[in-house]
């Protein structure tokens, strides 16, 4: 099940980041996401109770960025991360969002090849982007989110995936 994330959230999104991410964000960060920052739109996905993933965005007029999405290693591969997407996407354009933009690492390619499968597509480099080990970060960017080719195409590959991971 995909819901908004809570304060009570953050404890478990917080593990899941420290598991993802070699610079996790902190307590706070996340504090002020969901407390302090009217323009963040952040959702949990849950299996049996528990929370398995996590994604967030900035929404702005025109156009939504993803902060971040991960999760729990044990329950990738199981179109989590791919079903947390698909709901932001859905979010982007209930907004009337024009497009999304991201960073994803360089050599994360598994996350490449997600963001690909739904029209996003390499649009520049940020140069030692992650500060970790100066690794640059693609900067990717989705069709407009308008278009009515763009809408029928989400909406094929979002039932297709709704009914095989069941949340």
């Amino acid at each position: 099940m995909i819901s908004l994330m809570k304060m009570e959230d953050i404890k478990e999104a917080i593990e899941i980041e420290r598991v993802s991410y070699s610079s996790p964000w902190s307590i706070g960060s996340f504090v002020n996401e969901i407390v302090d920052n009217k323009s963040s739109h952040y959702l949990v996905a849950r299996l049996e109770g528990r929370i398995v993933g996590y994604s967030g965005m900035w929404l702005t007029p025109q156009e939504a960025h993803i902060t971040n999405l991960a999760v729990q290693p044990k329950f990738r591969r199981r179109g989590i991360g791919e079903e947390l997407l698909v709901n932001l996407i859905k979010t982007s354009i209930s907004k009337k969002i024009r497009w999304i933009t991201l960073e994803v690492r360089e050599s994360n390619l598994t996350a490449q090849k997600l963001y690909q499968k739904y029209g996003f597509q390499i649009v520049g480099v940020r140069k030692g982007y992650y500060l970790d080990n100066q690794e640059n970060a693609l900067i990717m960017c989705s069709e407009d989110l308008k278009t009515e080719g763009f809408k029928m195409r989400q909406s094929g590959i979002a039932n297709r995936q709704q009914t095989s991971t069941g949340l």
